[in-house]
Formats: structure tokens, sequence, C-alpha cells
């Protein structure tokens, strides 16, 4: 099994060719930009978009715990002391406004998709992307899809904050051919306010994959007022430069403006 929120098909953006992006559900980094905030929580939630909501109430007649209220200002409310994350809800719901986040995909469900899709991989010398949230949460599942995938051809890359057991990272080198590999700032006690936790495991990762002969790309976030000065950008640079092996890529992830 393996615990996802999301399954992208004919990702461009996640490693090279034309892709399928497996997102993983669950991060130990709580990032205060995060584009996948849905990511972070390791368990099921419920998602509620009131601009998709058309007021019908199907949600509030399928609840079984009389959980739902849907009101003139602010669509429908949820009462979590009564809500258990059923997902009646979300089957009721004619535009997608209730949706459920995260549920558990069984190994062979996820290759068949893969494999439906393997001629324009093929074409594009594309692959699969393990994503998250943070993949490297669940070794066990990464490692075995990893295989799978190495078996029967498919190009494979992970896609990582770096914030894990070196044991793990060790684990699943030999069934990784890419990482890429986040790297967000330099002073731990600044990442530490920003992303919830330091920088030391990450950075004691990538000295590891770094030291292989394993092929990565650094991916950077540039966030206004977090990260982006010149500071930390010529501690990152001098840091790269001092790697065992450089990266065949350094990335600049779009801009992010923070809500």
């Amino acid at each position: 099994m393996a615990f996802l929120f999301d399954i992208k098909r004919y990702s461009i953006n996640d490693g090279p060719g034309v892709r399928i992006t497996l997102f993983f559900k669950g991060c130990p980094l709580s990032c205060r930009w995060c584009h996948n905030p849905e990511g972070i929580a390791p368990r099921t939630e419920k998602l509620y978009n009131k601009n998709r909501c058309i007021g019908c109430g199907s949600c509030v007649a399928a609840c079984p715990d009389d959980a739902l209220t849907l009101t003139a200002t602010e669509g429908v409310i949820t009462d979590f002391s009564r809500c258990t994350r059923c997902g009646e809800c979300a089957v009721a719901c004619p535009t997608k406004a209730m949706e459920m986040s995260g549920r558990d995909i069984p190994q062979e469900e996820i290759m068949q998709i893969i494999r439906k899709e393997t001629d324009i991989m093929d074409q594009s010398g594309g692959g699969v992307t393990f994503s998250g949230g943070e993949p490297l949460i669940y070794p066990e599942a990464l490692k075995s899809l990893l295989i799978s995938c190495g078996e029967e051809g498919i190009h494979r890359a992970v896609d990582t904050s770096g914030h894990a057991a070196q044991s793990v990272v060790q684990e699943i080198m030999p069934h990784t051919d890419l990482f890429l590999y986040d790297l967000k700032m330099m002073d731990s006690s600044r990442h530490r306010v920003w992303t919830g936790v330091g920088n030391e495991q990450i950075i004691r990762n990538l000295k590891l994959i770094a030291s292989s002969d394993k092929v990565y790309h650094i991916r950077l976030p540039l966030i206004e007022g977090v990260n982006c000065d010149e500071e930390n950008i010529e501690a990152t640079l001098s840091f790269l430069g001092g790697l065992q092996q450089k990266p065949s890529q350094v990335g600049l992830l779009p801009y992010h403006n923070i809500a």
C-alpha cells in the first residue's frame, strides 16, 4: 500500500520527459509557503472549496453523523467533533467542492496506472516521480514501488526535502535513478523558523548523495523575505561548490509570494 493524495499524469516539471508523479501524503516539514498543504498531515483529511459549492445540500443530507451545516454566508461548515471522515459527503457532492485527501492505494493498482502511460514515457524519456508530501517517510512502500518500476525499465525520480534518516536514503539509493533535492536555506535556525525543522539532516543526506554516483538535481525555491537575500544565496552556492559530486542541474522553482 502507498498512502497518496494525488496522482498526476503528463507531468513535465518533475524530472525529464513526460512523467507520472505520485504524491505521498505526509511531510515532516511545514513550510509556510507550501504549494501542497493538503500533503502535510499523514492522515486522511476532508477538504472543502467554497468557490465550487453550489449550495445544493447533498453533502449535508448524505452525512451519517449530522456533522455538516449549510449556511448562507460560509457555505458548508463541518463540526469536526462529529465528523468521522467517512467520505460520504465527498461522494454525494456533484461539484467536488467536498473532497477526501489521502488514501491507501494497493501497489498493483498504482503499477497498472503507470503501465498505461509507458508508451508516452518511453517516447519522451520520462518515467515516474515519487513526490509529496515527503515520500521518504514511507520507506517500505517507496522502496517496493521503486523496485517494481526498475524491473519494468521505468525511470525513477525521488523528489525529496531530504529530511529523513540517513539509513532510509541509503536503502532507496540503489533503486533511484534521479534525486530532485530541495534546498531551501543554509542557516539552520532560519530553516527551523520557516519550515519547522532544522536543516542538519537535510545537509547530511545531500552530502551522502553527492558522495555517490547518483544523478541529482538541486531545486531552490526563492521566497521574498525568506531566502532571497545575498547572504543565503552566496552560502548556498558555496556549499554546492564544495560537494564531492556536483549536481547535474540547479533549478530555481517558480517564484512564491506568501499569502
